[in-house]
């Protein structure tokens, strides 16, 4: 019997790009997976190697399991504040702390396009895994996927994520009731507008960044205020407005805004003024919508502004009686307009 190791040479990041054979199931995925994946995510359940993740069990006080799944298609792929990695993790944390739960794990699929490069792949996979452990929140499993040339877009991913709602916890965006109060964690736009400057090519005096980041511990804080909070919700696609809307309807009331009292930093309020968009309506990926009740708004904006993430929270608006369930606006001019629903999409692939 030969005993001897079989030499397989390791992947060349520098020069090398995804084939087909990266995807077939053989010696080639599995050298994928370890010198990448497995690399950069390292921790304990990964290394099981089982198709999936054998996990302790959940925490014994009385709760509940929550569970978002999000598919990231942003283009580009790298953009000024962030990647598709990052982006990757981010988004489902926030949509599992919305829920007021504490994110545990993550669970991530990628879609990946014949010949795309191999440095390109490790930088996202790099950025993923420092966004993980920078959340404490491991990705605990996963699948790959290779699709031929021309039938991709170089990398889709799919992040699962799964976190714990304490009891006596309970938002959702069916609980705003009138006269409760409209809080923002800070100014609007930025991750799209980031998206379209490099996309477009647009250079401003104040350069734009994705504001892309983690709230879980931001809304920790909040809830440890003891603030009578009602609904939390991250204002992703479609922007601030679309997300008061939905809200509104869930709920069954209608909002009133101050458009002096919502922070738009001037480079974003300047480029979309210079591509004809609305604020409102675009994309955040590091900003959270609260509904508090009104005896609770300053407490909330206390706790908010002390956390690095909300230091720049203010109170936008309320909520009131309205059959109609429609969303409006004081503007700084003194008139009042309707902040509808988008009939189309802005921006698309944003995130």
């Amino acid at each position: 019997m030969n005993d001897k190791k079989t030499y397989v040479r390791p992947l060349d990041i520098s020069n090398g790009r995804v084939d087909m054979s990266h995807g077939s199931g053989g010696r080639a995925m599995a050298q994928l997976i370890e010198e990448m994946f497995l690399a950069a995510f390292d921790n304990e359940f990964l290394r099981q190697g089982d198709d999936g993740a054998s996990l302790p069990p959940l925490p014994t006080e009385a709760g509940r399991l929550v569970v978002a799944t999000d598919a990231h298609v942003v283009s580009p792929l790298f953009f000024p504040g962030g990647d598709i990695g990052c982006l990757a993790v981010h988004g489902t944390i926030n949509d599992v702390a919305v829920m007021g739960a504490r994110p545990l794990y993550l669970a991530a699929s990628f879609i990946l396009e014949e010949g795309f490069p191999l440095a390109d792949l490790q930088r996202i996979i790099a950025s993923m895994a420092a966004a993980a452990k920078s959340a404490r929140v491991p990705v605990v499993t996963g699948d790959t996927k290779v699709v031929e040339r021309g039938k991709g877009d170089g990398v889709f991913i799919t992040t699962t994520g799964f976190g714990w709602v304490p009891q006596g916890v309970n938002l959702s965006g069916n609980r705003a009731e009138a006269g409760d109060a409209i809080l923002l964690s800070g100014s609007i736009g930025d991750h799209g507008m980031a998206i379209m400057s490099r996309r477009e090519n647009l250079a401003f005096d104040a350069p734009i960044e994705s504001d892309t980041a983690a709230l879980h511990d931001l809304v920790a804080t909040m809830l440890d205020s003891g603030a009578k909070i009602r609904c939390l919700r991250d204002p992703t696609r479609g922007g601030l407005a679309t997300t008061l809307n939905e809200i509104a309807r869930q709920s069954g009331v209608g909002m009133m805004l101050d458009e002096a009292a919502i922070p738009v930093k001037p480079a974003v309020d300047a480029a979309c003024e210079f591509l004809g968009l609305d604020p409102l309506y675009v994309a955040n990926e590091g900003k959270l919508v609260a509904i508090c009740a009104a005896a609770d708004a300053d407490l909330l904006l206390s706790a908010m502004r002390a956390h690095p993430l909300g230091q720049d929270t203010a109170i936008i608006g309320s909520v009131h009686a309205d059959p109609h369930h429609f969303v409006q606006m004081q503007t700084r001019f003194g008139g009042r307009r309707n902040v509808d629903w988008l009939t189309g999409e802005q921006l698309p692939r944003i995130c």
